[in-house]
């Protein structure tokens, strides 16, 4: 018997016609949405010479000359629908009324376009815990008579929480608002609505909405019972309610380039989708698996089944830019489906974002939605060639298709995200690998929960039970990933940076062809990049340490660079591998780098000088790891909130909490001791609120004569700071941490007490508070002190003693 080979059918070239035209569409309608009313005219007159040119166009018989009239079609459709999508944000009363020098209040009828979502007074601000809420809505009635139909953002203060929360999407409502002006975070409303009270209701929400409200507050309920990562993380995946996820997980997946787990995403439909129809390369034909294949179902009712699965998904869970990509994408291969033609993928993809951008034109600037339509694009192009180049050089199926499709995925969406923080995650993969076999489970499960809820409580929370094994793995994996010293590298912002990061990429993917051609380096090529990558990723302290020259030797103070909040470091002998901590700053991730990188291991004492976010949200990246022996805290309670989850961390770790004392003396070593200096005991009522009750204090770092004193005033206002230096006499010191990030409020009086020779200013880049302010700036430079701050310097290191003092800065600039 003889074996004749044959020749595999050539594969089909992808389809590509509907690119131009996607294209040109996005770019269209993200231009003309940040053009005015006044362009509108001018916007209106271009559409239609679009349309004259494409008609001409269509008279060629050529192929290119359709696809150009195709793709001037489509603009001009852009033009046009943007124009008259967005001209509600112009007329009315509303917009005219915001934009007036003293916008009033008024009472107006609504109804409610978008969930509830809670949110802080301030962006890490000096008075955290005041809970607000922000909805989306349409303004139908202005007073008695005015009808309209203007989008605005209803913005509900901490004391209106409580009646707005429940509010479900397409209630209509009563409510006395204030107009506030449309800030560039509400781009796409017409004003901001700030909330005067509760809402009455006028009409109750539609069933499905009724329903969709129901089941998710049935999620919620089967999972209370569960771990706090699995509580918060669970909602968040299966339906988008991220309420209860905690904020430093939410960061830890945000640093692994995990963000999409934490809340409901097109990958989530994917998935439901498949347990019916089966694999998508199977999906089409007779033999395909999933439920459809099982029961038999016909093609045609498949797909309207896949339609309903799909409407009933996108109303649970909310029309979220990514959920939209998939339910539109999902749609167009269904109707493939019914109709017995072959599903395309990438045309499917490109019909999708098309209609949803002449749908809703502000997908254009959502970047949610870009990095769902860029990650399907890496998914259905790069996957695949990568996927096979490395089955054919060994490695496992499963294995090979996950690691070739989370690179495509990544390769195409980390540019993109430079645009919203100018850095690399280098664990990003590694994760994603990681958390790709929990990622179906968790979700197939965690709708389980969902549709089983109303039926037995009981069975769903052990459903819930079982999503929390899956879903715990997620929450470990990030927090593990992001607690790596080199999980992230900093990078170039903006645009510039994101070319930059196209090009690195570019050139790393080429720059690979000739080695995996080259049988014979491969294996060394192979062995050098993982050990760098490692090297990058677990910095080794001393490897770190003479990369960089970070920390320098022999440092005796650092101010830790933690964005907008204080974090200060004061080192126990030498060499430092233990240390006092003073305040944490606001991001857990960033305080454990900061500790990573001085090679601290052991903190005798953490003091938190008041309960303010940005100086007490970063304590878990301390306690994490390290032997923590307490946590000193300020005498005032308040805010409430921000202390009950400093009570609760410290407590988990197993660690006490100390109450401040005044003119408390300690030592740590011989080389460091302090005083408390503030607060008193009782308070001082000339001084009132959480500021005003910062622990202050002078450390003395080094052995008599020549030794280093430090002040550290918290976030101490005029009235404490004058009452302190009335109280006592200041000595001068060498170095200032400056109150208050450098705010404008300072007692010069105190500063002149003091007389620092060196002036350290604790604040983030761009805050939105202006810190620090110039004239405080100017009024330290005018005793003679060196100024310098974290924003420009990065970390400062402290070196030397009062006869030798000097400063090392991490950043590039002095």
């Amino acid at each position: 018997m003889t074996v004749h080979p044959v020749a595999p059918h050539p594969a089909e070239p992808a389809d590509l016609r509907l690119l131009a035209p996607t294209v040109a569409v996005w770019a269209v309608t993200a231009a003309v949405l940040g053009l005015g009313a006044q362009h509108r005219p001018l916007l209106l007159g271009a559409a239609a010479l679009l349309v004259v040119t494409a008609l001409v166009l269509l008279h060629r018989t050529a192929p290119s000359g359709a696809l150009i009239a195709a793709t001037l079609l489509a603009a001009a459709a852009a033009t046009a629908g943007t124009t008259l999508h967005t001209a509600d944000l112009h007329r009315g009363p509303i917009p005219a009324l915001a934009r007036s020098e003293a916008p009033p209040q008024l009472t107006v009828e609504l109804t409610v376009t978008g969930d509830p979502k809670p949110r802080t007074s301030h962006a890490r601000g000096t008075t955290p815990g005041q809970s607000m809420l922000t909805l989306a809505a349409t303004v139908d009635r202005v007073g008695a008579e005015v009808a309209t139909t203007t989008p605005v953002t209803v913005v509900v203060r901490a004391q209106d929480v409580a009646a707005w929360r429940e509010v479900i999407p397409s209630t209509r409502l009563r409510a006395d608002v204030r107009l506030l002006p449309a800030t560039e975070e509400y781009r796409s409303t017409a004003a901001a609505l700030l909330a005067q009270g509760p809402p009455r209701q006028l009409e109750a929400p539609g069933h499905a909405q009724q329903l969709a409200a129901r089941l998710r507050a049935g999620l919620r309920a089967a999972t209370d019972h569960l771990a706090t990562d699995p509580r918060g993380l669970l909602p968040g995946l299966v339906v988008g309610d991220t309420t209860r996820l905690p904020a430093d997980l939410d960061q830890a997946f945000r640093a692994t380039d995990l963000g999409h787990l934490t809340a409901v995403s097109g990958a989530n439909l994917a998935i439901v989708l498949a347990v019916l129809l089966g694999t998508p390369s199977r999906a089409g034909s007779t033999a395909r698996g999933g439920l459809a294949g099982l029961l038999g179902l016909p093609l045609r009712t498949t797909a309207l089944v896949g339609a309903a699965l799909t409407v009933a998904f996108v109303t649970v869970c909310r029309p979220e830019p990514s959920v939209l990509r998939a339910a539109a994408t999902g749609l167009v291969g269904l109707l493939a489906l019914a109709t017995g033609r072959p599903r395309q993928a990438l045309p499917a993809l490109c019909s999708a974002v098309l209609l949803l951008l002449l749908f809703d034109p502000y997908l254009a600037r959502s970047f949610g939605f870009l990095f769902s339509v860029l990650a399907t694009t890496g998914l259905l192009t790069l996957g695949p060639r990568w996927s096979a180049a490395l089955r054919a050089r060994g490695w496992p199926e499963y294995l090979a298709a996950a690691a070739g499709a989370t690179a495509a995925a990544q390769a195409l969406c980390a540019p993109a995200t430079i645009l919203l923080a100018p850095r690399i995650s280098l664990v990003a993969i590694p994760c994603n690998l990681l958390a790709e076999a929990a990622v179906a489970p968790a979700t197939l499960l965690g709708f389980a929960t969902l549709a089983v809820d109303p039926l037995s409580r009981p069975a769903a929370r052990l459903l819930a039970d079982l999503a929390a094994v899956p879903t715990g793995w997620l929450a470990a994996v990030a927090r593990h990933g992001a607690a790596l010293p080199g999980a992230q590298l900093n990078w170039p912002g903006g645009l510039f940076g994101a070319a930059l990061l196209a090009l690195a990429t570019l050139a790393l993917a080429w720059s690979a062809r000739p080695l995996r051609a080259a049988s014979r380096f491969r294996p060394v090529a192979a062995t050098l990049l993982t050990l760098t990558l490692l090297l990058a990723v677990l910095r080794p302290a001393p490897l770190a340490r003479l990369a960089t020259g970070w920390p320098p030797p022999d440092w005796r103070f650092v101010m830790c660079d933690v964005d907008q909040g204080d974090m200060s470091v004061l080192p126990i002998g030498s060499p430092a591998d233990s240390a006092i901590v003073v305040d944490t700053g606001p991001d857990p991730l960033a305080a454990d780098r900061c500790l990573r990188e001085l090679g601290i291991t052991t903190v005798p004492l953490i003091i938190l000088s008041h309960y303010h976010a940005d100086h007490v949200e970063g304590l878990p990246g301390v306690l994490r790891g390290r032997t923590v022996g307490a946590v000193q805290v300020t005498t005032l309670d308040s805010p409430p909130g921000e202390r009950a989850r400093v009570l609760a961390w410290s407590a988990a770790a197993q660690v006490p909490v100390l109450p401040a004392r005044p003119d408390e003396r300690r030592s740590a070593g011989p080389d460091l001791s302090w005083q408390l200096l503030w607060p008193t005991d009782p308070l001082d009522p000339t001084a009132p609120g959480a500021n005003n009750a910062s622990i202050a204090l002078i450390a003395t770092v080094g052995r008599p004569p020549d030794v280093l004193r430090i002040a550290l005033l918290g976030d101490l206002e005029p009235p404490a700071q004058a009452a302190l230096r009335a109280r006592l006499t200041p000595p001068q010191v060498e170095v200032l941490k400056v109150a208050h990030h450098g705010s404008a409020h300072q007692d010069e009086e105190l500063t002149s007490a003091l007389h620092p020779r060196l002036a350290l200013i604790s604040c983030g880049p761009e805050n939105p508070y202006g810190h620090p302010s110039p004239a405080t700036v100017d009024r330290l430079r005018s005793l003679g002190a060196t100024v310098l701050r974290t924003d420009r310097s990065g970390a400062i290191a402290v070196i030397g003693s009062a006869t030798t003092l000097h400063a090392v800065t991490q950043g590039a600039e002095p």
